[in-house]
């Protein structure tokens, strides 16, 4: 492995595992990739060069033959809820895992699990959120919540006045922080300084309860002149 590479070892080899295996491999890191039916290690196309491991990702005797005493992650993304949140406690439970994530397709058990100390992705709601997003560009469905509810980062449509104003300047008017700002397709992590310019796209972290006000500055011009 090339330096700074980590061992990955992935429970579930349908379109969502497969395609992971072979974007981190791409990467130059090592792949373990683990499922029940063997046929499933097709999807990986001849290419691969990791290890396929038959069996259930929450046996503890399979993650060992997957490498997971060495790993440096562990993702769990098979279609049953139940089987990613067992295989991902053991992981980060029994094998002290760090880096573990799990998906699951029930939102309300998303919510729960996260408040566990598992990191989750709920497909169903991740993959409304971005069509929605994608429907209603001018609205702040969150790209990402807090486990608690109370935080939230949101890409905020900003009315053409607040070109040539400063971050700091929309921090300062509307309470929020500006996380960062997407500009011709490359993601900025901006000073207070930076100005805003045409077409950038701004992602905000803000509160729940201030996300009415927070849209209702970055929706309207600014009252004075930058």
């Amino acid at each position: 492995m090339k330096v700074g590479a980590v061992h990955v070892v992935i429970m579930g080899c349908g379109r969502v595992g497969s395609t992971l295996a072979r974007s981190l491999e791409d990467r130059g890191h090592s792949i373990a990739i683990v499922d029940q039916l063997p046929d499933a290690f097709r999807r990986l196309g001849p290419g691969f060069a990791g290890r396929t491991v038959t069996g259930m990702g929450f046996d503890r005797d399979v993650l060992i033959e997957a490498g997971i005493e060495d790993a440096g992650g562990f993702a769990a993304v098979s279609s049953g809820d139940n089987s990613n949140v067992i295989s991902a406690r053991i992981a980060r439970e029994i094998f002290k895992i760090d880096n573990v994530v799990a998906r699951i397709y029930d939102p309300g058990r998303a919510a729960v699990y996260q408040r566990l100390g598992i990191p989750t992705v709920a497909t169903v709601t991740w993959t409304a959120d971005q069509i929605i997003r994608r429907l209603l560009p001018e609205g702040s469905e969150p790209e990402w919540r807090d486990p608690t509810g109370t935080i939230r980062l949101a890409e905020i449509h900003v009315d053409p006045g607040w070109i040539g104003w400063r971050v700091r300047d929309l921090g300062k008017t509307s309470g929020a922080r500006v996380a960062f700002l997407t500009r011709m397709g490359d993601g900025i992590l901006p000073q207070p300084d930076t100005v805003i310019q045409d077409g950038d796209l701004v992602h905000v972290v803000m509160r729940e309860d201030s996300i009415e006000y927070v849209e209702r500055v970055f929706n309207s011009p600014p009252e004075e002149q930058p």
